[in-house]
């Protein structure tokens, strides 16, 4: 399997229609697009990702997926401007995302990372209305239309019945779900969630995926979600990215990317793989 997959075929897609990688007209048709990317950390010798390309598609769902260390949640962080590049772009809405200011970009681009803190004495309906503060200035006080998305994000989250509850003493499940709230009250037309559904049952890791389905098919929200199970992914999403050592091993519709190579190649598993509809995996063996 060709690891740049998916800049052939976008640049097959550009020779085809005349235009190039570059083009403007070609970056607005993405949310969110990654160029010439080289992503470190200060304590890392050398880069932990590099990629040519990468595309979250305006109005869709994109799963990022690979295994532990391939470099998901670091490609996350930069497009969320939270780790900044060594070298290339992130571009989002067709601009550089360098340019935005912290309020103006928390109001176009929601982002959930893994690692989360808060006073616990704070409420969940409290926290949710921390997701309000780039709509507001320092001195304006809470007003209808922060109130209507407040309760909006609890009843998506499924925490509505926990809005007076400190998040200090919610499970670990339930933090989550809390967190889940306060980014999704931030309304924002793209939303990058990094494991969502950690340390969630599965009832409630299903009730964030058909949360985040219903914004994207009723709000046209642009989704980028790190999903561990790739059988989740390949139904939720409508495209996959699929990393391996820091690179795009391959990209596209799930019906194209989850393959039997690719579990061989990136998961290291010997696994046979159905639709019918939905992807069904059915593993054999670990490959050494």
């Amino acid at each position: 399997m060709n690891k740049s997959t998916y800049d052939q075929n976008t640049s097959d897609t550009n020779q085809a229609n005349g235009t190039t990688e570059d083009s403007s007209a070609n970056e607005t048709e993405s949310a969110l697009l990654g160029k010439s990317l080289s992503i470190s950390y200060s304590t890392s010798e050398e880069p932990v990702v590099e990629c040519d390309r990468i595309d979250i598609p305006d109005g869709e769902i994109t799963a990022l997926v690979g295994p532990n260390g391939s470099g998901k949640s670091t490609l996350l962080k930069s497009l969320s401007n939270h780790l900044t590049p060594e070298s290339g772009t992130v571009v989002l809405n067709g601009h550089d995302i360098q340019q935005y200011d912290q309020k103006e970009l928390a109001r176009k681009l929601g982002h959930l990372s893994q690692e989360n803190d808060s006073p616990g004495s704070i409420t969940v309906e409290d926290l949710a209305y921390h997701g309000r503060y780039p709509h507001r200035g320092f001195f304006d006080a809470v007003d209808a239309t922060d109130r209507e998305a407040v309760e909006r994000s609890l009843e998506l989250a499924g925490v509505e019945h926990l809005r007076d509850t400190e998040v200090g003493s919610l499970s670990g499940g339930q933090k989550q779900l809390a967190w889940i709230a306060m980014v999704l009250a931030q309304d924002t037309d793209t939303l990058l969630l990094d494991e969502p559904t950690t340390f969630l049952d599965l009832h409630h890791q299903l009730r964030v995926m058909e949360t985040i389905r219903r914004l994207n098919d009723e709000n046209g929200v642009t989704v980028a979600i790190v999903l561990h199970d790739i059988a989740q992914a390949a139904r939720f999403a409508d495209y996959l990215i699929a990393l391996d050592d820091g690179a795009v091993y391959d990209w596209g519709p799930p019906s194209d990317v989850v393959t039997e190579a690719l579990l061989a190649d990136v998961f290291k598993i010997d696994a046979a793989v159905t639709y019918s509809p939905d992807p069904q995996i059915f593993p054999k063996q670990s490959i050494k």
